[in-house]
């Protein structure tokens, strides 16, 4: 293929150097090296004339951007999540929409453990008690906190970070796994998590430790909020590791604070990465900034992905993973 004939690509956010040679072998590359944010003017500006875009998640892809760039073919999110995708509109309009599923799973799963035992277990008001010099004595209730093994872990949401989720929880720690879903899942996929199916009301009202995994709709926006809070027990944890959103953070921050629920661990926030400033002053959460897949081989999964499906769709028509493949149908 002659060079000036290569499709036109544009990578909005920094990624791995090789992931951008790997794309240059076969596109014209337009890359974001310094890491900037640009504003979305400016986006749209470095869009035009692009047939693909390589996106990390946070670049927002609607009707009145596709509007401005009648060029674009693809959009590929180097990301599990694609509530930054209009996926309608890009339907509408032609343009593939593609995510990465499936390569951030078991990273994920990981780091929902992660919070889980850290709020679980005060890990983060434990290590703040000792900077801070007030560690001066044992005392039978010195941040005293509740048991992960052979407690109930309920989880909202089964796909499949919550399956590996399930699979940890009931193989590793020894605990009773409920899991509430939109569809509740074929019995054998039941048995080999060791989870059981109840409605979203008893989980919450029986769960020790909550787990979220949801991906952000506007049906799942705030499918935790001060009623659904009020349900848990106060000994309980709320672990948030699928989307911001889903979780009414002030109402959140109330009940923590109020010790209506004992602890939460956040990697997901409403507005990121602006957190809600009441979840700063309360000590019973951990909060970490949507970290669940920054490992280096998940993190360069992710990116190949992605490029995969840049790479496949512009030069075979062949993308991995589409999440609207009657594009593809149409012929467009």
């Amino acid at each position: 293929m002659n060079a000036c004939s290569r499709p036109r690509i544009l990578i909005a956010r920094a990624v791995f150097p090789e992931i951008v040679d790997r794309l240059a072998l076969h596109f014209e590359v337009e890359a974001n090296a310094p890491d900037d944010i640009w504003p979305r003017a400016e986006f749209i500006r470095r869009l035009q004339g692009k047939q693909g875009v390589f996106t990390t998640g946070g670049e927002r892809i609607d009707a009145e951007l596709l509007a401005a760039c009648p060029d674009l073919r693809i959009c590929a999110n180097m990301a599990v999540g694609y509530n930054n995708f209009d996926v309608p509109a890009m339907t509408a309009a032609g343009v593939l929409a593609t995510n990465a599923p499936g390569v951030l799973t078991e990273t994920t799963a990981d780091m929902g453990f992660a919070l889980l035992m850290a709020a679980a277990r005060r890990v983060a008001e434990s290590e703040h008690f000792l900077r801070a010099g007030k560690w001066d004595r044992w005392a039978y209730d010195m941040l005293i906190g509740q048991d992960v093994h052979g407690s109930t872990l309920g989880i909202i949401g089964m796909g499949r970070i919550g399956q590996a989720i399930a699979r940890r929880g009931a193989l590793g720690f020894g605990m009773k796994v409920i899991y509430h879903n939109r569809s509740r899942l074929p019995e054998a996929d039941e048995a080999a998590v060791g989870a059981r199916y109840v409605g979203k009301d008893e989980l919450l009202k029986t769960a020790d430790h909550v787990m979220l995994v949801v991906p952000y709709s506007k049906e799942s926006h705030h499918t935790i909020g001060a009623a659904e809070l009020a349900l848990m027990k106060p000994t309980a944890t709320l672990v948030n590791i699928a989307r911001g959103g889903i979780v009414d953070d002030a109402a959140l921050a109330q009940a923590l604070r109020e010790g209506r629920i004992a602890a939460a661990g956040l990697d997901v926030f409403e507005g990121e990465p602006r957190v809600h400033p009441d979840l700063l002053t309360v000590p019973n959460v951990v909060l970490t900034p949507h970290i669940g897949s920054a490992t280096v081989p998940t993190r360069r999964a992710m990116a190949a992905l992605a490029a995969d499906n840049l790479i496949g769709y512009l030069t075979q028509g062949k993308p991995v993973t589409p999440l609207n493949p009657e594009v593809m149908a149409a012929g467009t």
